[in-house]
């Protein structure tokens, strides 16, 4: 646009001039000459000028879609690497064996294993509470050194550190609470407490959520001793 206006006006500026000197005098005409070549030399500024803007917009252009296109580049190519990386790092359980209430089931990621025996609640009381799946199980990783690790899923938050507990046959266990998940809170009970679920016909694990309310979850024990010896075997 800005070409097309200066040429406009210049011709336009011509013709002006062109039907006026026949009436203008000779130092008019010289005047007038002289505006023209200024004239002149001012729109061949102003076509420089525009092309010199146009040269280093194009420039610009050209040097952001090359940096767009080196980020875009880049971007694709830290997602495959993540891809990737996810790829190698996914190990999805499958389960072996079902023993009664309870699974033995086998996650492995190239060498490193994990095996563990596993069950849900039979029973969940207050019914009309609405919760996510809760779980119990015990689990082994040899690469780590780790061997019956106790866990407890509750399926909802509880307050960080307030009181819950597993009761199997006699035995009482006081829990930790972190989140939705609970552990043994006295390491040097695990395997009191495992030997206890061997016995017992029943696991009742209480607990208070975020919100105040007190929850009991029962646990069918049959199959336990089956599902635990068989996750082991898995693993070592």
């Amino acid at each position: 646009m800005i070409r097309m206006t200066s040429l406009t006006l210049s011709s336009v500026i011509a013709l002006f001039f062109l039907s006026c000197c026949a009436v203008m005098p000779a130092s008019a005409q010289a005047d007038t000459k002289a505006d023209t070549a200024k004239t002149k030399t001012s729109t061949a500024k102003d076509k420089t000028s525009t092309k010199e803007k146009t040269s280093a917009k194009d420039k610009a252009k050209a040097r952001s879609k090359s940096d767009a296109q080196d980020s875009e580049s880049d971007a694709g190519s830290k997602k495959k690497k993540g891809k990737t990386a996810d790829h190698k790092g996914s190990a999805k359980p499958s389960l072996v064996a079902n023993y009664g209430d309870w699974g033995a089931f086998l996650a492995q990621s190239g060498k490193d294993k994990t095996c563990y025996a596993l069950a849900s609640p039979k029973d969940r009381l207050p019914s009309g509470l609405q919760r996510d799946p809760a779980y119990v199980f015990i689990s082994n990783r040899p690469a780590e050194n780790v061997h019956n690790e106790i866990s407890i899923i509750m399926g909802f938050n509880m307050k960080d550190g307030a009181e819950a507990r597993a009761e199997a046959g006699n035995a009482s266990f006081e829990l930790v609470a972190k989140g939705p998940n609970a552990w043994i809170k006295n390491p040097a009970e695990e395997s009191r407490f495992i030997d206890s679920l061997k016995k017992a016909g029943k696991l009742i694990v209480k607990a208070a959520s975020i919100k105040g309310n007190v929850t009991t979850d029962s646990y069918s024990l049959a199959g336990f001793s089956q599902a635990l010896d068989r996750a082991q075997k898995e693993c070592f």
